[in-house]
């Protein structure tokens, strides 16, 4: 529900050259975003109501801080030191709470790592069992084929070869 400058000036208790020095100076509202012009009268869409009533309702709680600026020294301090004294006690409250959340992501990160280290054990057991049976059947094979005694004779003829200098190979 749109208002015009005047409804609002009167709503916030202020005069509408008010209202219009209040959107002229402050840069974050954008005249032409929250308004709309019909004739000669503007009116102010429910945003920029919003924005302007934090800007006078900013300027009233300053004109409170003031007033309190009027009360006496001493309760004054008293009062200072036990909001301290409460803002402290809040801080700590949400250090502790972020401690234990702490605490607890470490024990599961500390669990992962001992399961993922079981898991992984466990695995290269299963690849050296994997191993040692596929490598048992091959080596029952060459010791009973026939085909060793071939080998053995040319492994020794590869060594004699291996005893030959480079240039005997161009003969």
């Amino acid at each position: 529900m749109s208002k015009t400058i005047r409804e609002l000036a009167d709503e916030l208790g202020v005069s509408k050259q008010a209202v219009w020095q209040k959107i002229k100076r402050d840069s974050s509202i954008n005249l032409r975003q929250f308004t709309s012009k019909k004739g000669n009268t503007v009116y102010i869409n429910i945003d920029g109501q919003k924005a302007i009533k934090s800007m006078f309702l900013d300027k009233t709680s300053t004109k409170n801080r003031q007033h309190e600026d009027g009360v006496d020294d001493n309760e004054k301090e008293r009062v200072d030191e036990q909001g301290e004294v409460k803002f402290l006690r809040d801080l700590v409250l949400e250090l502790q709470s972020e401690k234990k959340e702490l605490h607890k992501l470490l024990d599961q990160q500390q669990r992962l790592a001992l399961q993922d280290k079981k898991m992984l054990e466990d695995y290269k057991a299963k690849i050296q069992k994997l191993e040692a049976l596929a490598m048992t059947p091959h080596d029952s094979e060459k010791e009973l084929s026939p085909k060793n005694k071939p080998e053995q004779e040319t492994s020794t003829t590869d060594r004699q070869h291996k005893t030959k200098k480079w240039w005997h190979f161009g003969r």
